[in-house]
């Protein structure tokens, strides 16, 4: 399982939810899912729709149970995560998810994408 997690700003579109999996795709193989915190789900289904992915929900508890590399002071914050994208796609990924790219940001700042894998069937939230 190879998902995308994401985290975004309020007022952020699906410019840049689609600009910043571009980053974090490039290179990479592609994605069977789409991550995203419960509370921001709309607009990833949108993009999901768009993609024809499936879309999973991740509850705040699982935000964080996984240790990310980045550390933002405002995810930290908001969240209690250092990535919103890299605990979103840890947790949705599943048991034994290792990222395959840190968090992208899109370039109007709005949205970042981290991609994580696994060789679960689906996730363990």
């Amino acid at each position: 399982m190879i998902v995308a997690g994401f985290g975004f700003r309020t007022g952020a579109d699906i410019v840049a939810l689609s600009t910043a999996l571009a980053g974090a795709q490039h290179g990479h193989p592609p994605v069977t899912a789409l991550a995203a915190p419960h509370d921001k789900l709309a607009l990833v289904s949108d993009l999901a729709k768009t993609l024809g992915l499936r879309v999973i929900a991740v509850s705040p508890d699982a935000l964080q149970i996984p240790q990310t590399p980045t550390q933002s002071i405002a995810s930290l914050g908001s969240r209690q995560t250092g990535s919103v994208a890299e605990a979103s796609a840890l947790a949705a990924a599943g048991s034994g998810a290792k990222l395959l790219t840190t968090r992208h940001i899109s370039p109007d700042r709005m949205a970042t994408c981290a991609i994580a894998q696994s060789d679960a069937q689906g996730p363990a939230i």
